[in-house]
């Protein structure tokens, strides 16, 4: 990707982005015609550009004619067809479609590890990559192995200090939290954020994601005390660097509400909630990814303040806009509908909630697996709406719902 792009695309700017990108493609297409490498990088840098942008399906399309493309032109085994094929996975990733992304990540890394050797870091990337992915699906089994097999590969060949090891540091990290594991996630993030302090500076992006994410881990354990003085001074910094509409500087913004919600201060939590939301809207755009998820979180905290009358209009349409931009099965369109059939729940509508909470139960089974622990958390849901009125359905449910958390690795059983 060209340097204006991608300064365009960093400061949050995506649709200028595009722009630039989709003007390379034509200059490339005028002067070296359909088949020319180049035509074919700047057919990948407009994906990525779509992809950076939310616009996931102009991003797929891109990359499936600029992976078979690739393969036609290069052969399968150059290494800019074994990026594409990561980055075409990547997509697939992003809009929700694990089991595609995975078979897809998985073949780029025998591919890459067959040609290019398993220490090359795109090889390395590819493992990362591929374990992140196995994360998203909540297969911890697989993804924490590879991970820390990541982990070891880069220190011994970028160096402890370089910054994709200190980045598979944080995903480490970060896996080692999903599966509940605080004592070993949250060392791991300090380490981070020491490291990238000390090699990075204290006001370097990536400086402040590590202290962003310290506080998300503190927050994780329950440990606001900790958490919220760190967002505070995160959010404080990432204005300053980045400035007040930047995309992560909103994402801060959105992360210091969520921990503000957790503390029960709705008081802070909902202002904040509803700025972040305006932010994005005015930035992003009212269809963007990240703005259809602000409004659910919004929707939520209204809901935890027992404001029916606003939450539940907003789920619906978080739900519907969701829909519309991610598609039905996408695994955030999935948790809208869960939250909102809760919603139809505590306003004792029980006819909208027990069908609402079926569907996500049936689309969750089916797009993430039984033993994931959204499906999880979906069939405790459900079986608590039957325990309303129907116990012959709910005491099966909630039976095979402690049987399957169990059976998951590190899972305490499904969080509602």
């Amino acid at each position: 990707m060209d340097r204006a792009t991608r300064f365009l695309r960093d400061a949050g700017n995506p649709a200028a982005g595009i722009r630039i990108a989709a003007c390379s493609l034509a200059g490339e297409l005028e002067h070296h015609g359909e088949d020319h490498p180049e035509t074919l990088s700047s057919r990948n840098d407009l994906a990525y550009a779509y992809q950076s942008a939310g616009d996931l399906a102009q991003a797929i399309s891109l990359y499936e004619r600029t992976l078979t493309d690739s393969i036609r032109v290069l052969g399968p085994d150059h290494s800019d067809t074994l990026t594409y094929i990561n980055n075409l996975a990547s997509a697939y990733a992003w809009a929700g479609d694990l089991a595609r992304a995975i078979r897809l990540f998985e073949h780029a890394l025998t591919d890459s590890i067959r040609v290019q050797g398993e220490d090359h870091p795109n090889t390395l990337s590819c493992r990362n990559n591929l374990a992140d992915a196995y994360k998203s699906a909540g297969d911890l089994a697989r993804a924490i192995p590879l991970f820390e097999q990541t982990l070891t590969g880069r220190s011994r060949v970028l160096g402890e200090d370089h910054p994709s090891t200190l980045t598979s540091r944080s995903n480490l990290a970060y896996a080692y939290e999903a599966a509940g594991d605080a004592a070993r996630a949250i060392p791991l993030h300090e380490q981070t954020l020491t490291d990238r302090i000390r090699v990075l500076g204290e006001d370097h992006p990536s400086t402040l994601t590590s202290r962003n994410n310290l506080a998300l881990a503190y927050q994780s354990a329950g440990d606001l005390a900790r958490a919220i003085p760190l967002f505070q001074q995160t959010l404080t910094d990432f204005i300053q660097v980045l400035g007040p509409d930047h995309p992560v500087t909103l994402t801060c913004c959105n992360n210091l509400a969520g921990a503000y919600s957790s503390a029960g201060d709705l008081a802070r939590a909902i202002p904040l909630y509803e700025k972040t939301l305006a932010d994005r809207t005015r930035v992003l755009g009212e269809d963007d990814p990240h703005t259809v998820i602000s409004r659910g979180y919004l929707a939520g905290v209204y809901l935890s303040a027992g404001d029916l009358a606003r939450a539940i209009p907003l789920y619906e349409r978080t739900l519907t806009g969701s829909i519309r931009v991610l598609g039905e099965e996408h695994p955030n369109s999935l948790t809208f509908r869960n939250n909102l059939a809760n919603a139809y729940l505590s306003a004792g509508d029980l006819a909208r909630a027990i069908p609402l909470f079926e569907q996500t139960l049936a689309d969750r089974t089916r797009v993430l697996g039984e033993a994931h622990p959204d499906t999880l958390a979906s069939r405790s849901n459900l079986a608590f709406a039957y325990q309303a009125g129907d116990l012959a359905r709910a005491i099966p449910l909630h039976e095979q719902t402690i049987t399957d958390s169990i059976q998951v690795p590190g899972s305490d059983g499904p969080d509602i």
